[in-house]
């Protein structure tokens, strides 16, 4: 993997995580359960893509270092 695609894996996956505690936040009062049962999932399953994201360009960066590239 190249140093720009771990790169933008690493920052994709941080913007990701970010973006998303960010709206988990703001979401605001007033709406039904089923309403903040389906933004929390969405939630979740982004959270966890997003540190996977990362992880992946993280791994990436990781090996090239062990290779000496």
């Amino acid at each position: 993997m190249s140093r720009k695609i771990a790169g933008f894996l690493i920052i994709v996956g941080a913007f990701m995580m970010f973006e998303w505690i960010n709206l988990g936040f703001n979401l605001a009062d007033g709406h039904s359960t089923g309403f903040y049962v389906v933004h929390g999932i969405l939630i979740a399953v982004n959270l966890v893509l997003g540190v996977a994201l990362a992880l992946i360009g993280w791994r990436g960066l990781s090996r090239r270092r062990a290779r000496g590239e």
